[in-house]
């Protein structure tokens, strides 16, 4: 008989490369870690790129998966079903602001949502005289289409998404770029102010940049992007997909750095339902004057027609989500995060290793800056972070390399002391083999 094909067989086979994988096998996890198909346990600080926020397999996760699925696991959105609505008012009540909510599957298909909202303004609402000039007025009938974003920013892979992302290398191969994004400095408001030209319509800004390194806006630059996008009368919409939803400590990222601040439309997904596809975006229900006359509600702007999904807002989805946002809540989480997340900072930082740069974060959502000095035996070309990140998994630690020289670490928002303190002895220990080797 012949024998069944291996994982890696099979993928090398049947599943089209489009990820650059580690070389492991994962089979099972519980709470903050993972095992290999040879049993080998890992302690998982990368949390499936900051989804897993309560851990793998929380009972709570189990049981309401197997209840919702006895009941009703999919109503098409030409439907109502109670659920979607009970979510939809919980995440209308952590922003704290009279909005409406959309639900989509993924981040990619939370910040499509966000660039129709943002084209859908420009096109129909009726724009409100610039409280400074910005060269050409732009006559009511003409509309608005460009979305600014920013350097070392990541917004998703769909055709749209790579266009907004502010990093080269996703837009390679796939030119030419969906038309209406341009990309600016970070952190840089004169450079902001001298992008926005007549055909602008939104700015959308990562409160704090994932993809890239792990970089917080400057709590006066979003301050100022505020009031810049109120200026022109544009949009300022968050990307919040890796940053939201408790991440940082606080439920709105955005609020972790300018708490006053508030938005006009932030799209979250990733941890929203702890391993379970979804994505949303929250719209503020702020007036709008429409060029036609009368005036509507941004949240009511996308009306029936102007966007869909099949999946978005299963009632299996919806079960799901509504549990992880009940388990963070009751079981105080977000102090959780705010607490072990500035423990592991100190503790990273107290290493003193010369092969760390910087350690910077918000909550448990950390970036560890590797020097420039630092070689990693039998790396190649490979960048830095891709290398140290191989030797942490032998080491039996999962973490995200982001960037050429930065490890993110994005542990369940559950995790321990004794967790965390594990986590650093084991980077500790890598680090010290790095200089053990460099002698």
């Amino acid at each position: 008989m012949k024998p069944e094909p291996s994982t890696g067989e099979l993928f090398a086979q049947y599943v089209i490369p489009t990820y650059g994988r580690f070389d492991l096998r994962i089979a099972r996890g519980k709470g903050c870690r993972v095992w290999d198909e040879e049993g080998k346990a890992y302690l998982d600080f990368g949390a499936g790129i900051a989804v897993c926020s309560i851990g793998h397999s929380h009972p709570r996760i189990t049981d309401a998966l197997a209840r919702q699925s006895q009941t009703l696991v999919h109503a098409s959105n030409l439907y109502y079903s109670r659920g979607q609505g009970l979510l939809a008012k919980k995440l209308v009540e952590i922003v704290g602001h009279p909005g409406k909510i959309f639900f989509c599957n993924s981040g990619a298909e939370a910040n499509e949502a966000l660039y129709k909202l943002a084209r859908k303004f420009g096109n129909e609402s009726l724009p409100a005289a610039p409280r400074h000039s910005v060269g050409e007025w732009i006559e009511p009938e003409r509309s608005r289409y460009e979305i600014i974003t920013f350097d070392g920013s990541f917004h998703g892979r769909t055709l749209a998404g790579i266009a907004a992302t502010g990093q080269q290398k996703v837009k390679t191969g796939f030119e030419p770029m969906v038309e209406g994004f341009i990309q600016i400095p970070f952190n840089d408001a004169p450079a902001l102010v001298a992008a926005i030209s007549p055909r602008t319509v939104a700015v959308l800004v990562e409160p704090i940049q994932g993809e890239s390194g792990i970089w917080p806006c400057d709590p006066h630059f979003l301050r100022t992007v505020r009031a810049i996008c109120d200026d022109h009368g544009l949009l300022l919409m968050f990307d919040e997909i890796q940053c939201g939803l408790g991440r940082t400590g606080t439920w709105c990222g955005w609020k972790t750095i300018a708490d006053e601040l508030l938005p006009d439309a932030v799209s979250w997904a990733k941890g929203i339902a702890g391993g379970f596809p979804m994505g949303a975006i929250w719209v503020s229900a702020r007036k709008l004057a429409l060029k036609k006359g009368g005036d509507i509600l941004l949240s009511d702007l996308l009306g029936p027609g102007s966007h869909g999904t099949t999946f978005g807002g299963t009632p299996l989805a919806c079960a799901v989500a509504s549990e992880v946002l009940s388990v963070i809540e009751e079981e105080n989480l977000l102090a959780n995060a705010r607490e072990l997340g500035a423990h592991a900072m100190r503790e990273l930082r107290a290493i003193g290793s010369p092969l760390i740069k910087d350690v910077r974060g918000v909550g448990l959502l950390i970036g560890i800056q590797l020097s420039e000095r630092i070689v990693v035996p039998g790396a190649g070309k490979r960048p830095a972070a891709l290398a140290f990140v191989d030797l942490l998994h032998a080491a039996g630690l999962l973490s995200v390399p982001s960037g050429a020289r930065a490890i993110r670490w994005l542990p369940p928002l559950n995790v321990t002391r004794a967790e965390v303190d594990e986590a650093v002895r084991i980077f500790r220990e890598v680090l010290s083999s790095l200089s053990e080797a460099a002698k």
